[in-house]
């Protein structure tokens, strides 16, 4: 028999018998004990499969299956929570850009109304500014003539007359 499998696998009788013995020693097979028959072996593979798939079942039961459920009401309650809080989010955020457009029409309303006094006043300068040159040429005329007047002799009355004249109808218009 030995031959036999030297022969199909092409090994040495050595290797051969070091290798059946390494197979018994992996299986746990006693070699003093008889050999049980395959059915009875096969029968408690079988049993023992089934004794694995009834504590997966058992287990997915027990375990995965309300694992699951609570996972799910998780995500549920965390997607409520999630919606609550954008909608939350989003009128706050709705509010605030309200109150930044008020307060940026106040502001804007505000610098309206100054830039209305700035023209105001500017009208009233430059309306200043035209009274004052109208006085400074008054002023010049008003020096122009006193030089005239105190350049006339004494012969030169009717010349006085007249400056005298002009000179009051300027001060007291």
């Amino acid at each position: 028999m030995v031959e036999k499998i030297c022969k199909r696998y092409s090994l040495k009788k050595s290797e051969v018998v070091k290798l059946a013995f390494g197979y018994i020693d992996k299986a746990h097979i006693n070699p003093s004990e008889a050999p049980e028959s395959v059915k009875s072996e096969l029968a408690k593979i079988n049993k023992r499969q089934d004794d694995i798939i009834r504590f997966i079942r058992h287990y997915e039961e027990e375990q995965l299956n309300p694992m699951i459920r609570v996972t799910y009401s998780i995500a549920l309650r965390f997607d409520t929570i999630g919606k609550t809080l954008e909608t939350l989010i989003l009128s706050q955020l709705e509010a605030s850009q309200e109150r930044q457009a008020a307060v940026l029409k106040k502001l804007s309303e505000q610098f309206c109304n100054h830039a209305d006094v700035i023209n105001n006043q500017s009208k009233q300068i430059n309306a200043l500014y035209q009274i004052h040159q109208r006085d400074y040429k008054k002023l010049l005329h008003l020096i122009q003539l006193y030089s005239e007047l105190s350049a006339c002799g004494v012969m030169d009355s009717k010349r006085k007359e007249n400056l005298k004249n002009e000179i009051g109808n300027l001060i007291n218009p």
